[in-house]
């Protein structure tokens, strides 16, 4: 049993899929935040346009009707 667990230790197969893999999972980690933060600012970005939008309007809306 210590000799299959020492192989086992000793083993570095694989080791380079398991280093990508967690590059890959920052990476993934990192796309998500920045879309999160990407997403936040377009929302102010289109509210702040909307708000912009409705002074313009609603003061026709009012005289035209």
């Amino acid at each position: 049993m210590k000799q299959g667990f020492l192989r086992f230790i000793r083993d570095e197969r694989g080791a380079t899929a398991i280093e990508y893999g967690l590059i890959a999972g920052l990476i993934a980690l990192a796309v998500a935040g920045g879309a999160k933060m990407l997403g936040d600012n377009l929302d102010d970005a289109f509210d702040r346009l909307a708000t912009k939008v409705q002074t313009i309007i609603a003061p026709t809306q009012a005289s035209g009707s």
